[in-house]
């Protein structure tokens, strides 16, 4: 059976599932790769307009697989190219929604913070215990934990290795939403429903307009989301969006 396995439980909605229950759902090449690859379909595909990834009951993803790594040497890490696998995931334009149970740890912390909302249990536990042997993150657990909740909470996190539950992940800014652990998936099946019946042109533009904001100065943020918003005049789903809205009915959107 594979590592990874796919289903589309919503109309616009795919659903990522790690499959390695007997390791924690620990991140091995082969899910790094498939994992990449999904993300990178799901992007191009029309019929998929926001994801979903999670893993099992007790476990997102409990980190990396220390046992491919334990003797590897500098140049075998060099040469696994596991950086283009990070930044393919990252690329995703889609909104993408982490449903998180259980272990989120290392790599699985990590891979949750690539995504653009964290549903999490009230049982979900995140942390970076990199440190703990003898390495630091290497999936970007140094640059977006420090993004996502600043720099001395992150220092506190990564420099001890400790974990931080789902209500302190939320306080800090690094969760969106936590819930019961037995309404994770539905509740984050639910809002990928929601996102999936909006206009994906403008969805996308969001994604877009908010990340490479980031990392700008306001000024160019602010000419990006000008830009964006100027585009999105052109599409036939603005102009659907705003009939509807006037004529009272639900609106039909088509991505064009």
């Amino acid at each position: 059976m594979s590592v990874l396995l796919t289903e589309q439980p919503a109309p616009g909605v795919a659903l990522i599932r790690f499959n390695r229950p007997e390791a924690r759902n620990a991140l091995n090449l082969e899910v790094r790769r498939l994992l990449a690859q999904h993300l990178t379909a799901y992007g191009e595909d029309k019929d998929v307009r926001c994801i979903v990834i999670t893993g099992n009951e007790k476990a997102f993803a409990a980190g990396a697989d220390i046992k491919e790594m334990a003797n590897a040497s500098s140049m075998d890490m060099l040469q696994r190219r596991q950086d283009r696998l990070w930044r393919a995931a990252a690329a995703c334009p889609k909104p993408v929604i982490a449903a998180v149970n259980g272990f989120a740890l290392g790599g699985g912390c990590e891979i949750a913070m690539l995504c653009d909302i964290i549903i999490a249990g009230e049982s979900a536990k995140f942390g970076q215990p990199e440190v703990k042997i003898g390495i630091i993150p290497g999936g970007g657990g140094t640059q977006r934990l420090a993004r996502s909740v600043g720099k001395y909470k992150a220092m506190r996190y990564l420099l001890t290795g400790d974990l931080f539950g789902a209500k302190e992940g939320y306080e800090m800014g690094l969760v969106s939403e936590v819930v019961p652990d037995a309404e994770v998936e539905k509740r984050a099946v639910a809002m990928a429903q929601q996102i999936a019946e909006l206009p994906p042109l403008a969805i996308e533009l969001v994604k877009e307009s908010v990340l490479r904001g980031m990392d700008a100065s306001l000024d160019a943020g602010l000419a990006l989301e000008t830009k964006a918003i100027q585009l999105l005049f052109a599409s036939e789903d603005q102009k659907e969006g705003m009939a509807a809205f006037i004529e009272k009915r639900k609106p039909n959107f088509k991505g064009r």
